[in-house]
């Protein structure tokens, strides 16, 4: 028998010790392994309206053939206008199609709106004080003194798509997942925000402790991750505002819910409880298709003088 050599009996600890990497990746991996799916790209991107139309007042679900006569009518609103008829508009334009990207296709779940509480599919009403709030907000923006009067959106600082709540638009609406055993991340591309939902137990922030979009902690409940976010900052405007199309204050709760819909599609539902902005709570839900894919960065005023020179205009007009 060989003796056992200062080399060998270093190499036990250090082989002893690599034998229990296996199953501890493995346990770890079983416990990540339990809600797989959700890492990747997603894209918001629908023909279904934030609000339910007049014309589908009492309808809170199309039939698979009313969906596919509305995703046509939508696309017919959305062509490219004739150079005859962009003419004959007063202005300077917009974007034109090549650069939108409204969604060809209703959400899966063939919701008439994405709002689904109130039952008429509308958002509710703001409050007396919330909506003065906002009628000074519009009528700062419509003659901005400062780049502060501007709307959120124009001064590249908030999109509706990173909210939260995380809605569609018009173009970039497009995430990342990122999931780990102790958080869920989700980065917006638009206007590239990363939002970190904690999935650790930790409590929330203290109140004094304020975020533009909130401080976030979740939980498995089955497949469905549950988020809670509150600490919001009073910076988000209301929904309908120009450039803000967000809708709180520092005192909105909001719940949200990850669940897989299919192999390539995710549900996304909130409530939105802010009693100081909205005379009702209001819920909502859409779906997020799978993409194949990437994320590029978004640059919103990189090399951009387009602020200055609106700030010109507006100053040209006085």
């Amino acid at each position: 028998m060989r003796p056992v050599t200062r080399r060998a009996l270093f190499l036990f600890p250090v082989l002893a010790t690599l034998s229990l990497v296996p199953t501890f990746v493995s346990v770890q991996g079983a416990r990540r392994d339990a809600h797989l799916g959700f890492d990747g790209i997603w894209n918001s991107a629908t023909a279904t309206p934030l609000e339910r139309p007049p014309q589908l007042k009492d309808k809170p679900f199309f039939t698979s053939e009313e969906a596919v006569e509305w995703e046509h009518q939508f696309a017919k609103n959305n062509e490219e206008p004739s150079p005859e008829s962009a003419a004959k508009k007063v202005g300077t334009g917009t974007y034109n199609t090549f650069f939108r990207e409204f969604g060809s296709h209703t959400v899966k779940t063939l919701r008439t709106s994405i709002v689904t509480d109130p039952p008429d599919g509308r958002i509710p009403a703001l409050t007396p004080a919330a909506a003065e709030i906002k009628r000074r907000r519009v009528e700062r923006q419509k003659n901005p003194g400062s780049v502060e009067d501007v709307g959120l959106q124009d001064q590249c600082l908030a999109f509706a798509t990173a909210g939260p709540p995380m809605l569609p638009y018009s173009y970039n609406s497009n995430y990342q997942i990122i999931q780990t055993s102790d958080a869920f991340l989700v980065h917006a591309e638009m206007m590239h925000d990363a939002r970190i939902i904690h999935l650790d137990g930790r409590a929330h922030l203290p109140s004094s402790i304020r975020r533009w979009m909130g401080d976030s902690v979740g939980h498995w409940v089955g497949n469905t991750l549950l988020v809670d976010t509150t600490n919001f900052t009073d910076a988000g405007g209301f929904y309908g505002e120009a450039g803000g199309n967000f809708g709180w204050d520092r005192n909105l709760h909001l719940v949200e819910r990850f669940s897989p819909f299919d192999a390539d599609t995710l549900l996304y539902q909130f409530e939105i409880d802010d009693p100081t902005a909205f005379t009702h709570a209001w819920k909502g839900e859409l779906t997020m298709a799978r993409s194949p894919g990437r994320m590029y960065e978004y640059a919103c005023h990189e090399a951009n003088y387009s602020l200055a020179n609106m700030l010109r205009a507006y100053a040209a007009e006085r």
